[in-house]
């Protein structure tokens, strides 16, 4: 897999009358790890949509290697980008072998069978996400955390270039949020993630945009955007922020009372 380019220019997204996502910009890199951040209802799954072609954007553009994405024919964009989304749909009738196997779909040919290496790059998905003793298991019999990392296994399977993966820690116990987010990190592509968790945020992303009411507010990486005083802007709540002694990376500890106004630090604000 190459690590794909993305480019999210000026997108606005409106459901009726509603405003889901204004103008919002925003960039991932070859290799990096984006995250996007915020509070319930600030667009970030909407803006996922966006990306991986659900929801079309009112105006702007969302390009994948300087190609509209909207236009790409589906397949040949299945090839470089790959999707997990927080409520996937009806339930497989399907093993999580078999569910996992769909990833490779976009590399086939119609009766392609598996090949060797087919199922090498299935075996490994499934052991990234420690599910190799699930594979003989009905999808539909899972709970909902070993369901999530099937599906995230089925998103790995598929070699995409650009990850786009929506709250895929939900359901997760402590361990497998972190070796999920791990296994993220260490992947050779392009990764676009949705957390609520604001550490896990701070410790596996490159970047952050931070979203509310369907804006992007702050942008830049974890130590420059979170700050309490954009926390409380943003969330409504008092924060302190301190610097973990061991990993270096911003510590987020939300506090009872009234917000607490302080500097922003870095952030590139809009």
């Amino acid at each position: 897999m190459t690590a794909a380019e993305l480019a999210v220019e000026n997108v606005t997204l409106t459901a009726g009358a509603y405003r889901l996502v204004r103008e919002v910009s925003l960039t991932a890199r070859p290799g990096e790890v984006v995250g996007l951040v915020g509070p319930n209802g600030s667009g970030k799954s909407s803006l996922l949509r966006a990306v991986y072609r659900v929801l079309r954007p009112d105006s702007g553009r969302v390009r994948v290697d300087g190609a509209d994405a909207w236009s790409l024919p589906v397949r040949r964009l299945a090839r470089t980008l790959a999707s997990v989304v927080q409520e996937p749909g009806a339930d497989f009738d399907l093993t999580v072998r078999e569910v996992v196997a769909m990833g490779r779909t976009p590399h086939k040919r119609l009766f392609d069978g598996d090949t060797a290496e087919d199922a090498r790059i299935i075996d490994t998905a499934l052991a990234s996400v420690d599910a190799t003793q699930l594979t003989t298991r009905s999808f539909d019999r899972l709970s909902g955390g070993e369901r999530q990392r099937v599906l995230i296994a089925r998103a790995l399977a598929q070699q995409p270039g650009l990850l786009v993966l929506d709250e895929p820690t939900n359901h997760l116990d402590i361990r497998h949020q972190l070796e999920v987010l791990g296994v993220l990190r260490r992947l050779p592509a392009t990764v676009l993630v949705a957390l609520h968790d604001l550490n896990l945020a701070a410790y596996y992303c490159d970047r952050l945009y931070v979203l509310r009411e369907g804006e992007v507010v702050a942008s830049g990486p974890p130590a420059a955007v979170l700050t309490p005083g954009l926390l409380a802007e943003v969330y409504g709540v008092a924060s302190e922020v301190a610097v973990h002694p061991r990993t270096g990376a911003p510590q987020v500890t939300f506090l009872p009372g009234e917000p607490r106004e302080s500097g922003r630090g870095g952030a590139t604000m809009h």
